[in-house]
């Protein structure tokens, strides 16, 4: 949610601030703008897209090699230019970009207007921008670094902020608290973003701020501390990344390829990992802690959305291959309820940005209470990846389309194979087993490389029967239900249909109400050992005319004599069907959603990483 980039240096810093901000486009904004300051301080910023803003600039002319830019998603107030930041002081010498929530900005906004100031927009941020001139204007004796260390510790909330003065014209002022911010290190230029994509193309260098941290910066130095003004020494990091993934290779969008990336990202997951040679799981992440894990009372699961899926995927995949008892919550609700969690048990926090604030509440809580918090992550320096007590990276590589794909399948694996190498480590797995099991896992990106061979073009001309249904309903039972959430999730994100996935043995308890002759029903069939049950599910359906779209395995003619239509996959073993199953709802979705015109990577109202709660 939210995007800040910043630059300073000899470049011309509107081409860097927009270019920047369209990198940020795919975590979701209704708008954008940028400050610049080049003498004085000028502002531009619209409702819409980049582009809109690229256009206005072009046309009006901004110069200045210093600035901060913003790509917004309305919290408080509509998305309007207005309401757009950078958001000004009253004097026009300071400009601010938020990304985060400021949860007690309406008392503070009433203390301010009380005291005369006068409010442009509906936002909470221009509460800070206001609190901060009232304060560095209140002595002359307070330099403005200063001024923005008792401006933050005024304000109660979620924050990642960048801040310029006219009085400062040669330094950029950033904070932040809970909301991700990191500095790129160039040569004679620095760059600020709220992740890595904006800046991969100038520089490989980059300091992530910490909670409760500040720097200022100018184009060849910077200084971090915190807010206490406590001085701090920072690690440098490379980043992994490289320009060529963040950049769609001839695709027309980046979710479908992303889809295509996923024989490679679920092999580059499992590299180093699986050893066939010793047929054994080495995950050096969580090595230190796998004897506290092996003798926990249980794992609480925590995510949201698709990363709440593959929660519900390890549940199957920790009780069945460690015998270890899992519970699966939706993060959000995880501290609101009083969790009965603390010593012995476990929580594993699931995110692909590392940073969606609920799990980050769910991992801080569980951590006050004395459980062991393990994390999995896509992004290196992220929150989660430095707060866990340990974890293991999903090596997906950067994931743009809002939609997530390759994360849910390289969290899958991740989980499972955390769940061999518990079940190897507590004796459950004999060797044979493991022999079976790696030489499965090891040939699931082939299998998932046939699926996109095979699959792709008939997904394709299937899904143009059912671009205008107005309702889908998704079944699957045992590894395969949390399918069946997550085909029914990714239709609804992208092409606004509504959807629902269900227990197929729970239809007979109130969703097959819904179903008639408009009621696409995808059913997947292919986990063996509930295949029986699936048929009569199916028969079920067609007796009251519902149409049939069935993910099964290739041999499995029973299925697929009475489906409309069919999607054969590979066979696997039931534990790592889902790796197999979900790739055809990602095709079907996005054609879908292709055939409405809906814009893919950046469905309206949603964001990539979720920020604020």
């Amino acid at each position: 949610m939210c995007g800040i980039v910043g630059y300073i240096g000899d470049r011309k810093a509107s081409d860097v601030l927009i270019k920047g901000l369209k990198r940020l486009e795919y975590r979701g904004y209704d708008s954008a703008g940028v400050a610049l300051i080049n003498g004085s301080l000028e502002v531009r910023k619209r409702k819409g897209k980049v582009d809109h803003l690229s256009k206005l600039i072009a046309k009006e002319g901004l110069s200045g090699n210093m600035g901060i830019g913003h790509t917004r998603w309305a919290t408080h107030g509509e998305p309007n230019d207005v309401n757009s930041h950078p958001h000004v002081s009253e004097n026009g010498k300071i400009a601010v970009v938020h990304n985060g929530i400021i949860e007690n900005y309406s008392s503070l906004k009433k203390q301010l207007a009380d005291r005369g100031k006068t409010f442009q927009s509906q936002t909470d941020t221009e509460v800070i921008a206001l609190l901060l001139e009232e304060i560095y204007n209140s002595s002359f004796e307070i330099s403005f670094e200063e001024a923005i260390q008792l401006t933050l510790k005024q304000i109660v909330g979620t924050y990642g902020l960048a801040i310029v003065h006219t009085d400062s014209p040669d330094k950029i002022y950033i904070a932040r608290k809970g909301s991700p911010l990191l500095l790129g290190i160039g040569e004679n230029e620095m760059f600020i973003a709220s992740d890595a994509s904006p800046i991969v193309e100038f520089t490989n260098k980059v300091i992530y701020l910490d909670d409760g941290e500040m720097a200022t910066i100018t184009r060849d130095n910077y200084k971090v501390k915190t807010i206490d003004d406590v001085v701090l020494t920072k690690e440098v990091h490379e980043l992994a990344i490289g320009l060529e993934e963040i950049e769609k290779a001839g695709y027309p969008h980046f979710m479908l390829k992303e889809i295509f990336e996923q024989p490679r990202s679920i092999a580059d997951c499992m590299r180093g990992r699986v050893v066939k040679e010793t047929n054994s799981i080495q995950l050096g992440g969580i090595e230190d802690v796998m004897d506290e894990l092996v003798n926990a009372r249980r794992i609480v699961i925590a995510a949201c959305g698709t990363s709440w899926h593959s929660g519900l995927v390890g549940e199957y995949l920790f009780e069945e291959l460690a015998k270890l008892p899992v519970e699966v919550e939706y993060a959000s609700e995880f501290r609101y309820r009083d969790p009965l969690i603390g010593r012995g048990d476990v929580l594993l926090v699931i995110s692909q940005s590392g940073e969606t604030a609920d799990t980050l509440a769910a991992m801080r809580e569980a951590k006050k209470r004395g459980a062991l918090v393990l994390g999995i992550c896509n992004v290196v320096g992220s929150t989660i990846s430095r707060d866990t007590d340990a974890g293991v990276f999903t090596h997906a590589g950067p994931e743009i389309g809002v939609a997530s794909t390759k994360a849910f399948t390289a969290q899958v694996v991740v989980l499972t194979m955390m769940a061999l190498a518990v079940g190897k480590h507590k004796g459950i797995l004999k060797d044979d087993d493991m022999r079976m099991y790696i030489n499965e896992l090891l040939m699931l990106p082939s299998k998932v490389e046939y699926i996109l061979e095979h699959a792709n073009e008939p997904i394709k001309k299937m899904a143009s029967l059912f671009t205008y249904a107005p309702n889908f309903l998704y079944l699957g039972r045992s590894y395969n239900f949390p399918v069946a959430l997550e085909g029914a999730l990714k239709l609804k994100e992208i092409s606004y249909i509504h959807a629902e996935g269900y227990p197929a043995a729970e239809m007979k308890h109130g969703p097959i109400a819904l179903i008639d002759e408009m009621m696409p029903v995808v059913v997947i069939a292919a986990t063996e050992h509930t295949n029986d049950k699936m048929i009569s599910n199916i028969e079920e359906v067609k007796a009251r005319k519902g149409r049939i779209i069935a993910i099964m395995n290739d041999a499995n003619s029973d299925v697929k004599d009475i489906s409309d239509f069919h999607i054969s996959i590979p066979t696997t073993k039931d534990c790592f069907s889902p790796l197999l199953t979900v790739i055809p709802l990602q095709l079907l979705s996005y054609y879908i959603a292709v055939n409405r015109g809906c814009n893919v990577d950046q469905p309206r109202n949603l964001a990539k990483s979720v920020t604020v709660e």
